[in-house]
């Protein structure tokens, strides 16, 4: 085994004395996992902090043997970890990834995402600049994994305008007519989720509501529900910078 890839780095973890187990997320072969060696030590470890984007060389005897890995530094997303909300976001969208992600699938488009959404993090003057593509990308990974939202027409009428609301059980938009005296069991539906372009804060919220009853309902359950505590810490980072 043999593989050489531009790759972005999700999760490391010390092994042994000196070296840590890697994974790292490339555009055509899903996630990889690598030993590094020396992977704890001054001239490594900043290269393996989570969101850098590497070039990894990954090479076993065996298909089936954890790889020897080797890395260069494409690009340090380092500093972005000093500042309270970008670490926040970054520590989340690298640890939900590593986390729901099974090795060795491809997933360009979640690789492609992921890239342009931690560049739109490092790149924002405020989190008001990138906050929606959270929500945004914990869709496509709902929608990558078999879980995804059906939000093109209402799923009582079929109708395609005014959709103001999602169903928690079936995860089909509904519209405001169809809600009327429902709407308090239901989740409320920003706009910016269909359609793109700006969110203001409550419906980036309002969004971040949707996606995390669905990643809690359909993928992050048992062990995986950990990771939540991330997301927790950044939902909680993010209103205190609204208030």
């Amino acid at each position: 085994m043999h593989l050489s890839s531009p790759a972005i780095v999700l999760s490391v973890r010390p092994h042994g004395e000196h070296g840590a187990i890697v994974r790292a997320l490339t555009p055509r072969d899903g996630v990889q996992p690598g030993y590094v060696r020396g992977g704890r030590s001054r001239a490594i470890r900043p290269v393996l902090q989570p969101a850098n984007a590497i070039l990894g060389e990954w090479r076993a005897r065996t298909d089936v043997q954890l790889a020897a890995l080797t890395v260069e530094l494409v690009h340090s997303r380092a500093p972005l970890f000093d500042e309270a909300l970008p670490a926040a976001a970054l520590e989340w969208l690298t640890a939900l990834t590593a986390t729901l992600l099974p090795e060795a699938q491809p997933y360009p488009q979640i690789y492609a995402a992921l890239d342009a959404v931690v560049d739109a993090v490092e790149a924002a003057p405020s989190a008001r600049g990138w906050a929606g593509s959270i929500a945004r990308y914990e869709l496509l990974l709902l929608a990558e994994l078999g879980f995804g939202l059906a939000l093109e027409e209402c799923v009582v009428t079929g109708a395609r305008e005014h959709l103001a609301f999602v169903s928690p059980k079936s995860g089909g938009a509904v519209s405001r007519a169809a809600a009327s005296g429902y709407e308090a069991r239901l989740l409320a539906l920003p706009a910016f989720l269909q359609a793109g372009g700006e969110a203001g804060w409550n419906e980036v919220f309002a969004g971040l509501a949707i996606t995390r009853h669905f990643l809690e309902r359909d993928l992050l359950t048992g062990r995986a529900a950990e990771v939540l505590a991330a997301r927790g810490r950044l939902v909680e980072r993010l209103q205190r910078a609204v208030a």
